[in-house]
C-alpha cells in the first residue's frame, strides 16, 4: 500500500448490502461503492451516457448495468462493456478495515480510451 494515501472512511461494509451499490458524495465527487460479496469496489456514480445513477444499477459478477439506458461497465476497470461508443468512468482504492468501507478519493483512475481498447 502507497503510503501517501487518504483513505476516507465512509460507511460500516453492512450498509452495503452483497450485490448491490450505494451512492455517497465525498469532497464534491458523487461516488458508487459496490459490495461484490465482501469485496467493495468504487466507481464514478454517474454514467457518462445520459448521466444515470450507477449506484442503483443492476450487478452481475464484476460488472454494473446503468438503470437509464443499459450501457454495462466493468466494476475493476471502469470502461463501458460492449457499448456503442468507447466510454469509461473513474475507478477509486477501497478496502475495508475492521469493518469500516474506505475510499481514496485522490487516487481516482480514468483508463485512458486507447488503453482500454488496446
Amino acid at each position: 500500500m502507497r503510503p501517501d494515501r487518504r483513505w476516507i472512511r465512509i460507511t460500516h461494509s453492512e450498509n452495503i448490502p452483497p450485490r448491490e451499490g450505494r451512492a455517497v458524495k465525498v469532497g464534491g465527487v458523487e461516488i458508487a461503492i459496490f459490495n461484490l460479496n465482501g469485496r467493495f469496489l468504487t466507481i464514478e456514480n454517474q454514467c457518462p451516457h445520459k448521466g444515470g445513477p450507477l449506484c442503483d444499477g443492476i450487478v452481475s459478477g464484476t460488472t454494473v448495468v446503468c438503470p437509464l439506458h443499459g450501457w454495462r461497465f466493468d466494476l475493476e476497470s471502469g470502461v463501458a462493456v460492449r457499448a456503442s461508443t468507447p466510454a469509461c468512468v473513474a475507478t477509486f482504492p477501497t478496502r475495508v478495515e475492521d469493518g469500516i468501507v474506505l475510499v481514496d478519493i485522490g487516487a481516482g483512475h480514468r483508463m485512458q480510451m486507447e488503453d482500454a481498447v488496446a
